[in-house]
């Protein structure tokens, strides 16, 4: 400062002249870069949204999920199996090294180690490139990743007898048992352990609704068919005559013997 026609001061450069808030720039001052968020972004967000939800929707309703009969834990012929997006770990627990005395391996540890490996993939590779060739590391991970899925998914399809998984879940249809058909008691003391006691099936085939004859199933009862036995083979005609009639109309007795 200096005496005289008036006084001079000297300022300090890292001050600034104008003082400025810390708000960033305006979206306007991007023309084509980025948008507003309210209510342009969000509004595309929930178009899209809409429009898969919508199409998921109508899909369930096209093409609902398959239903099996209801959980019966006396029904060992059942085959037991996990939706097709957890067939991966399905097959993974059939190994030696993550099965029996290492299952804890198998179904925690190491799944939890996998996935969780994911939450280290944006510390892996920092690189601000997003081309495939410019970020090895992370796609070497995920190109691991789904193969691993992939392969263990197709390995436990292949060993799936399909047919006879449909079968073990099917919805029968369920009819009144006439317990005091003369068939009734032949039936349960020949075939209810594999057939079931309400002819639903079981380690045999479910016999609701069977469009044999009463003459084809006297047959099988008597000379088998395929793994099932001959289980009436010998008996008086009779107890055979009875039980397929009871088996081709369990709930009218002699009805339907034609």
């Amino acid at each position: 400062m200096h005496r005289g026609k008036g006084m001079k001061f000297v300022g300090d450069s890292r001050i600034p002249a104008k003082k400025m808030s810390n708000i960033p720039k305006d979206y306007s001052e991007y023309p084509g870069k980025t948008e507003a968020f309210w209510p342009n972004f969000l509004l595309k967000e929930w178009l899209v949204g809409a429009v898969f939800l919508i199409g998921f929707l109508t899909l369930t309703v096209v093409a609902p999920s398959p239903l099996e009969k209801m959980a019966d834990p006396t029904d060992a012929s059942y085959i037991p199996l996990p939706d097709w997006y957890f067939l991966f770990l399905y097959q993974f627990l059939k190994y030696e090294f993550a099965s029996g005395p290492y299952s804890v391996l198998g179904a925690f540890i190491i799944p939890g180690l996998a996935f969780g490996g994911l939450l280290l993939a944006p510390f892996l590779d920092k690189g601000p490139g997003r081309r495939p060739h410019q970020r090895p590391i992370a796609n070497a991970f995920m190109l691991i990743g789904v193969a691993c899925t992939i392969f263990l998914t197709w390995e436990a399809g292949s060993h799936v007898d399909w047919e006879a998984r449909a079968k073990s879940g099917q919805i029968v249809e369920e009819v009144e048992i006439d317990t005091s058909a003369a068939g009734y008691e032949i039936y349960k003391q020949n075939c209810a352990s594999c057939h079931g006691a309400e002819l639903g099936g079981g380690a045999g085939p479910a016999l609701v609704g069977t469009e044999l004859s009463v003459d084809e199933i006297k047959d099988i009862t008597v000379n088998g068919l395929g793994s099932m036995p001959a289980v009436m083979k010998g008996k008086p005609e009779e107890e055979i005559q009875q039980l397929a009639e009871f088996v081709k109309n369990p709930s009218g007795g002699e009805e339907g013997s034609e």
